[in-house]
């Protein structure tokens, strides 16, 4: 049995050590797909209008329990259905303590070719409402 996880190019595409094209397999594959259906909002691929992921809807909201949680829903909603390789085990969302508006969005999953356990931590910024006292 081959290698379910694959190889191809990496992302964002690059050069190799030997100046070919860069490429990507196991874990690293897998993460870089994570990160693209993150990254990619419905309906930005024409020919996969469902393909993605809608954490930009969150952009504008306040950075608080509520958002944390939708944007857990959605990460996994999305993960589950568009990344195969990889079992969502757990979906953590926290703010950064020292930058206001920044969210880390803690993916815990198994990859399922080889059982592996593993984690992908994937920053995500609001846009903080200005306070009165920054319009001094």
């Amino acid at each position: 049995m081959g290698d379910f996880t694959g190889a191809g190019w990496a992302f964002p595409p690059g050069t190799g050590p030997a100046g070919g094209i860069a490429l990507a397999d196991g874990h690293r594959k897998i993460e870089q797909a994570m990160r693209l259906i993150l990254s990619t909002y419905p309906g930005e691929r024409p020919m996969r209008p469902l393909w993605g992921c809608t954490l930009r809807d969150y952009v504008f909201a306040e950075a608080n329990a509520q958002t944390a949680a939708a944007i857990g829903r959605a990460v996994r909603t999305a993960l589950d259905l568009w990344e195969p390789r990889a079992e969502i085990t757990d979906v953590h969302v926290y703010p950064d303590e020292g930058v206001r508006g920044l969210l880390y969005i803690d993916i815990q999953y198994r990859e399922v070719a080889v059982n592996s356990p593993r984690n992908l931590v994937f920053p995500f910024y609001t846009i903080p409402e200005r306070d009165d006292e920054e319009d001094d």
